[in-house]
C-alpha cells in the first residue's frame, strides 16, 4: 500500500514580527500605517441575514480592531475601536486595490473554501477550525496592507478600518467598477501584443512554476498528514492491548499499565502537531494566491503595451493616408483607390478639406503614443519596485515558513523519542 511520495518547496519573504511562531514579519517603513495603529482580526461570529436574493443565508463576521500605537506608548489602556466586516467586504476591498493600483501585487485574501484538505479537515466553509485559520488569514491581509508603503495610505483603506456605515457606498462612489479591464481585453491584448517585455513575460512563467511547486507541495504535505495520523493513531491500539495485558500480569503488570498510558498520549498528541502544521500550510497557501497577483500585473503591462502598439499602429496608418493623399498615389490597395478609379478623382477642396482632418488626426495620433508611452514607462518603473519589494518579502516568508515547519517535525519526532524511552524505561522495571 506504500506509495512514492516527492517532495518540492518554494522560496521566502519580508517583515518585523508577530506572535504566532514561523508567522510572517511586517517590516514596517517610515511612513507605515502600523506604526501608528495596531490592527488585529480578534473574533469571528456566525450571523444569520438576508442576501440580495431575499433568501436567509448563513455567514460569518469578523471583529476588526484598531488602536492608535501612542496611546498604548503612553500607558493609555483605552478600549480599541472596532467594527464588524463580512469577508465580502474585505473582497470588495481587495478588487478595489487591484484597480486602483494595478502596478502593485496586492496581497491575496485566505482561501473562501478549504484546499488541499486531508480526511480529518472539513471543507465546510462554516467549520469553526477553519472560520478560525480564515481569521488569522484575514488579519494577516490587513497587516500585509498596513505595511505596504503605498497601500497603506488609501483613504478607502483607512476607512475600511474605521467607518462601519457608509464605506461601502464610499468604494462605489470611488467608481472603480468603471476603471476595471474587462477579461476579454485583457485576454486579447495577451495574444495580440507584438512585442512582450521579456521581464514581464519571464515573471508570468515564474508566476505559474511558483503556484505548480506550491500546489504540489501542499498535495504532498495533505497525504502525509493523512499517513501520519493514522500511524499515530493506531498507536493507541498499543495502549488498549498493554493496558489488558497489564490485568492478567501480577509482576509485570504496572509497567505495562504505563507504558499503555505513554502509547495514549502519543496517539493522542497528533490533533495538536497537526493543526500546528496547518498553519504552516496556510503560510504556504498564501505564496500559491500570490502567484495570482503577480500574473495580474504582467496582465496590466500586457494590456498597456497592446495599446500603445495599436495607438503606433493607428499613427502610423493616418500618415501613409496623408501622405497618399497628398502626392495622389496608392501604394496599398484599398477601397478609397477603387473608388477613386471607378467615380473619378477628388477636387482639390475635397482633398484639402480630408488633409486637413487627417493632420488633426496625425497631431491626436502623436500625442496619445507620447501619452501611452509614458503611461506604460510609469507603469514599469512603478511595477518593478514592487516587485523587487515583493521578491526581498517572499523569499524571507518562505524560509521562515520551511525552517519552522523543520523544526516543528524534529520536535515532533523527539517526542516521539521520548515517548518510547519512557516506555523502555517501564519495560525496563518489570
Amino acid at each position: 500500500e506504500e506509495e512514492e511520495e516527492e517532495e518540492e518547496s518554494g522560496g521566502g519573504g519580508e517583515e518585523e514580527e508577530t506572535a504566532e511562531a514561523g508567522a510572517p514579519v511586517f517590516r514596517m517603513m517610515e511612513d507605515c500605517l502600523l506604526k501608528k495603529i495596531e490592527i488585529s482580526v480578534s473574533e469571528a461570529e456566525k450571523r444569520t441575514g438576508r442576501n440580495a436574493m431575499n433568501m436567509q443565508e448563513m455567514y460569518t463576521a469578523y471583529l476588526v480592531e484598531t488602536r492608535a500605537v501612542e496611546l498604548q506608548a503612553e500607558g493609555h489602556c483605552s478600549p480599541p475601536d472596532s467594527l464588524w466586516r463580512r469577508y465580502s467586504e474585505f473582497e470588495l476591498l481587495r478588487n478595489y486595490l487591484l484597480v486602483n493600483y494595478p502596478h502593485i501585487i496586492v496581497p491575496p485574501l485566505p482561501e473562501k473554501r478549504a484546499e488541499f484538505v486531508w480526511h480529518k479537515l472539513s471543507a465546510d466553509n462554516m467549520d469553526p477550525d477553519f472560520v478560525e485559520r480564515r481569521r488569522i488569514g484575514l488579519e494577516n491581509f490587513l497587516l500585509r496592507v498596513a505595511s505596504h508603503p503605498i497601500l497603506c495610505q488609501d483613504r478607502i483603506f483607512n476607512a475600511f478600518l474605521t467607518q462601519e456605515a457608509g464605506w461601502k457606498e464610499m468604494v462605489n462612489e470611488a467608481g472603480f467598477q468603471l476603471k476595471a479591464d474587462s477579461r476579454l481585453k485583457a485576454l486579447n491584448a495577451t495574444f495580440r501584443v507584438k512585442n512582450p517585455d521579456k521581464r514581464f513575460t519571464e515573471l508570468k512563467h515564474y508566476s505559474d512554476e511558483l503556484q505548480s511547486v506550491i500546489s504540489h507541495l501542499l498535495r504532498v504535505r495533505a497525504r502525509v498528514a493523512d499517513r501520519l495520523y493514522g500511524v499515530y493513531k493506531v498507536h493507541g491500539n498499543y495502549g488498549r492491548v498493554f493496558s489488558e495485558w497489564s490485568a492478567i500480569e501480577k509482576e509485570m503488570g504496572d509497567g505495562l499499565q504505563s507504558a499503555g498510558h505513554h502509547m495514549d498520549v502519543y496517539a493522542a498528541s497528533i490533533d495538536d502537531i497537526l493543526e500546528e502544521e496547518e498553519h504552516y500550510a496556510d503560510q504556504l497557501k498564501e505564496y500559491l494566491f500570490y502567484a495570482e497577483a503577480l500574473r495580474a500585473v504582467c496582465r496590466k503591462h500586457e494590456l498597456l503595451q497592446y495599446e500603445l502598439e495599436t495607438a503606433a499602429q493607428d499613427l502610423t496608418s493616418k500618415k501613409q493616408q496623408c501622405e497618399e493623399l497628398a502626392t495622389g498615389t496608392v501604394r496599398t490597395f484599398s477601397l478609397k483607390g477603387m473608388t477613386s478609379k471607378l467615380f473619378g478623382q477628388e477636387t482639390p477642396e475635397q482633398r484639402e478639406a480630408k488633409l486637413k482632418v487627417l493632420e488633426e488626426q496625425i497631431h491626436e495620433g502623436e500625442e496619445q503614443v507620447k501619452a501611452k508611452n509614458l503611461e506604460s514607462r510609469d507603469f514599469v518603473k512603478s511595477a518593478w519596485a514592487d516587485i523587487e519589494r515583493f521578491k526581498e518579502q517572499k523569499n524571507h516568508d518562505l524560509k521562515e515558513a520551511l525552517i519552522s515547519y523543520a523544526v516543528m517535525q524534529i520536535s515532533m519526532c523527539k517526542k516521539g523519542i521520548q515517548v518510547w524511552t519512557n516506555a523502555k524505561e517501564c519495560f525496563s522495571k518489570m
